[in-house]
């Protein structure tokens, strides 16, 4: 096994890829409103994406889903052959230069999620390598599936963190890891649970939605209402809930018989991202 400094054994985890709407900033604003007696619950994350609340809290119980087969497949190889993925990233990284991003693109679409019989680890790693060099972290894709962000103007992106690697396999070890949608909670939360929903956000206005996450549609208003009912229902079950999502009526209105406080995010303010500011967000709980 490979040896690395003993300093880097005892560094705290925290998100490994960069995601549209991450809360890495806005932890010092949510962690406060945990719910009393957080510590003994177990956490769920239905939206697991960075998994900046998960990776902060480090609970000893965690079930963590996503809808998104190669994001839900990358945190499986980074827990379970984390050597494996930073030996492909290596890789990767020695081979970075101007014109390779194309390349690894188009072999990652030949070998997503099993395809092509890549390794998980290797697909892991070519997940890893275009969430860091591509076009401002974005995550989208085609109604086939493929992933189709261009390259970003990186001239020395950090594709290859290995201690930062380490500390989220550790931290992951004990997660409950898989893919699925947000209506199988109804299967899997119990009474006492703590859920951290982080959904796509509603679009605050007709040319700011970015949901297209997963092949498919995107997240739409119905989808949103299917949300709420599954809350409403988790709610009733006894679990304890603390949701994310746009400062818009609409949110309000789903949301209307729960606490509802705002919280301010820092957001790009205009579409090209270029013009930053703090925009307010909601934080819907039933506690």
């Amino acid at each position: 096994m490979r040896r690395i400094p003993v300093e880097d054994e005892t560094r705290a985890p925290s998100p490994f890829i960069k995601w549209v709407g991450g809360k890495g900033k806005l932890l010092a604003q949510l962690l406060p409103l945990l719910p009393s007696g957080v510590e003994r619950m177990r956490h769920v994350e239905p939206f697991s994406g960075g998994a900046a609340m998960f990776f902060a809290r480090r609970p000893e119980r965690a079930v963590l889903r996503d809808f998104n087969p190669s994001l839900v497949d990358t945190y499986l190889a980074v827990r379970d052959d984390v050597d494996g993925v930073i030996g492909e990233l290596e890789l990767l990284q020695m081979s970075h230069a101007a014109g390779s991003y194309y390349g690894v693109r188009e072999r990652y679409n030949l070998a997503r999620v099993g395809g092509a019989s890549r390794p998980r680890s290797e697909r892991a790693a070519m997940f890893i390598y275009l969430n860091k060099t591509c076009f401002n972290g974005l995550h989208r894709v085609n109604r086939r599936g493929e992933f189709n962000v261009p390259e970003g103007r990186y001239k020395n992106p950090r594709i290859l963190d290995e201690a930062g690697l380490r500390a989220a396999s550790r931290a992951l070890r004990g997660a409950d890891i898989a893919h699925a949608g947000f209506e199988a909670m109804l299967d899997y939360v119990r009474p006492g649970d703590f859920v951290y929903l982080d959904p796509p956000y509603e679009p605050v206005s007709e040319t700011a939605s970015f949901t297209a996450y997963a092949a498919g549609d995107g997240f739409s208003r119905a989808d949103q209402t299917r949300l709420r009912d599954v809350v409403s229902e988790l709610d009733r079950r006894g679990a304890k809930i603390m949701l994310s999502n746009s400062d818009v009526p609409f949110i309000r209105e789903l949301y209307a018989k729960f606490r509802i406080d705002v919280v301010a995010a820092p957001r790009a303010i205009n579409c090209d991202a270029r013009g930053r500011g703090l925009v307010s967000e909601v934080l819907v709980r039933n506690y």
